[in-house]
């Protein structure tokens, strides 16, 4: 089969592209040249975008590519037009007709909220996915833990459902009785594709560390179903989301029980802002950049201090995650003598690996959380 990552399509290219610069040689009508050399280009720009695909394994398939294009993934799922959330609000979750309901109590329901920050003044697009338990009569009355999903740079929320297909895995899961029902959050981490904030608040800048970590938690948990902030809720995330996953566990211990880093790093780079230019986050202050770099931050607390639970994971051939994440476990092993730290085979730094190690999270963290509540028995 020729799916955008198969080794047979990549040949292909190269053939037509040197057939076609063959004919662009050998043609003696202009015409000729001209169409053959539009199609070439044509062919080595569709090269180059599938060998970025194929490099960061996004797309294995082309119906996942073009529902992400088209954002038919995201928009099936849910009828649920978007939701403001502002101060004291309460959103719904269902379009009032049996025929949902029914559904959602079967496969979940994915709801897009816009939720404005209290504190930082931020808003955006944030999605939700409440799972099937969420609508069962058996749970009404329980609220239901939350963990709030970081996704990469470049990247939107939409990737985590799109691209990682975390809601087809955790539906499987859960029907599997592997994991334990959780409120799925996936906000815009950035606020732009072409914008890095790696979750931190920027100096002179947006808020966005109070907004991920304070915000956005207070105003889901007033919204929703869903516990407080506390040992009740977990953060996850991959690539400069993993950053963001650590950083966000160990700034606001008391707000996140459990913390997972895919193919994360432990310090922080610099930030782009809109325009592709690169700022500091801190504006050069070294003191705050010591509280936001993980590695510098658990050295840091006081040995009687409590961390959240972290769990682990890079691609076995990305070399420069591997490290990384073996010094954080080192570091953290001297708090937590069990920080699980998952190495998928044959993976590099992308979306094959994480695609295969978020099940393996999501199982870990949902087991952990549930610990902490009191699940309805259920017949």
């Amino acid at each position: 089969m020729l799916e955008p990552q198969s080794t047979v399509l990549f040949v292909l290219l190269l053939v037509i592209f040197g057939v076609l610069m063959w004919r662009i040689a050998a043609a003696r009508r202009v015409v000729y040249r001209v169409l053959a050399a539009g199609l070439a280009f044509v062919t080595a720009m569709l090269f180059g975008v599938l060998g970025v695909n194929k490099y960061y394994g996004y797309y294995q398939t082309w119906g996942s590519m073009m529902a992400d294009l088209g954002s038919q993934s995201v928009n099936a799922a849910s009828t649920v037009p978007d939701i403001e959330l502002a101060s004291g609000s309460r959103a719904g979750t269902l379009d009032g007709s049996h025929g949902h309901l029914v559904l959602a109590q079967q496969q979940g329901d994915l709801l897009r909220l816009t939720v404005t920050g209290q504190r930082s003044r931020i808003t955006r697009a944030v999605y939700v996915y409440l799972p099937p338990q969420y609508f069962q009569p058996a749970y009404q009355s329980y609220r239901f833990p939350a963990i709030e999903l970081i996704h990469g740079q470049p990247g939107e929320p939409q990737d985590w459902i799109t691209v990682a297909g975390v809601t087809r895995n955790f539906e499987r899961l859960l029907l599997d009785k592997l994991a334990q029902p959780a409120v799925l959050v996936m906000p815009d981490a950035n606020g732009g594709r072409g914008i890095s904030l790696q979750c931190l608040d920027q100096a002179g800048g947006p808020r966005d560390l109070t907004y991920l970590a304070v915000d956005l938690p207070n105003q889901v948990a007033r919204a929703l179903r869903v516990r407080q902030p506390g040992t009740g809720w977990g953060v996850a995330g991959y690539s400069e989301g993993g950053f963001c996953a650590a950083n966000m566990a160990l700034r606001y211990p008391h707000r996140y029980g459990f913390a997972g880093a895919l193919s994360g790093y432990f310090a922080p780079a610099d930030n782009q802002l809109a325009g592709g230019r690169l700022v500091s986050p801190f504006g050069g202050n070294g003191r705050l950049r010591e509280q936001n770099t993980p590695l510098d931050e658990i050295r840091a607390l006081p040995a009687v201090a409590v961390i959240p639970r972290f769990w682990l994971a890079a691609g076995a051939a990305d070399g420069q995650g591997v490290a990384d994440a073996e010094v954080f476990r080192q570091h953290l092993r001297l708090r937590q003598q069990d920080v699980p730290l998952t190495l998928t085979p044959g993976c590099g730094h992308s979306f094959t690996a994480w695609r295969a190690e978020i099940p393996l999270m999501l199982t870990w963290m949902t087991r952990g959380l549930a610990r902490g509540t009191a699940v309805p028995a259920v017949a």
